[in-house]
């Protein structure tokens, strides 16, 4: 068993608690735990969502996605595109419309 001395003690408890407050702070607005659902944005539902997502997809943002993660240049269409799918994709993935 490695002893810890004093300095590295005071640390590792100083990193420790930071986690735990940390923790306990994204849990504040939850007091069961549970991570919540976010709303979406107004006038829209996850079946809107999901619309808009499928419209995208079928419009190819799928390959300008691949694009822009290679570091390809995008016009200024396809880049809001790529903006607006990775938007709904978050709004559909926090308003847990996947579950």
């Amino acid at each position: 068993m490695l002893l810890q001395s004093g300095t590295s003690r005071r640390l590792s408890l100083a990193a420790i608690a930071a986690v735990v407050a940390l923790a306990l702070a994204g849990c504040a607005d939850n007091p069961d735990g549970k991570v919540g659902a976010t709303a979406l944005a107004p006038g829209q539902n996850c079946k809107s969502v999901q619309r808009e997502l499928d419209r995208l997809v079928s419009r190819g943002v799928a390959s300008k996605i691949e694009a822009a993660n290679a570091g390809r240049k995008l016009s200024s269409q396809a880049q809001a595109d790529v903006d607006r799918y990775n938007n709904l994709l978050g709004q559909y993935l926090g308003g847990r419309c996947h579950v």
